[in-house]
């Protein structure tokens, strides 16, 4: 019975950190429906995604490219005509990025 007990106690503890980080990312590369690649502008205010860098544990790996930000975690920052605005926050952020020259994505 204690083993029991034991192994739904672990269960539950494991599944909520899975459900919790699970939100921030999906598996298809978006945040809410945003795919997380292409035309970047970073704003101060009526951003789509609040993004915090960090250097480990982070959500997404996030490579900055000149040209063709076509595929998971390739971000062109630009000034105008963006597919989605970020702005970077230090606390209580929608998604969590690291900077990286290779292997961009999740």
């Amino acid at each position: 019975m204690a083993k029991h007990i034991f192994l739904l106690s672990a269960f539950l503890f494991f599944g909520s950190i899975g459900i919790c980080r699970a939100g921030n990312v999906a598996p298809n590369c978006t945040y809410n429906g945003i795919p997380l690649y292409g035309k970047v502008k970073v704003v101060d205010s009526f951003e789509d995604i609040k993004v915090k860098v960090v250097n480990n544990f982070e959500d997404l790996k996030a490579k900055p490219v000149q040209h063709f930000a076509n595929s998971c975690g390739q971000w062109q920052f630009v000034e105008n005509f963006e597919d989605f605005k970020v702005k970077f926050v230090d606390h209580f952020e929608d998604i969590s990025i690291k900077y990286v020259d290779f292997f961009e994505g999740m």
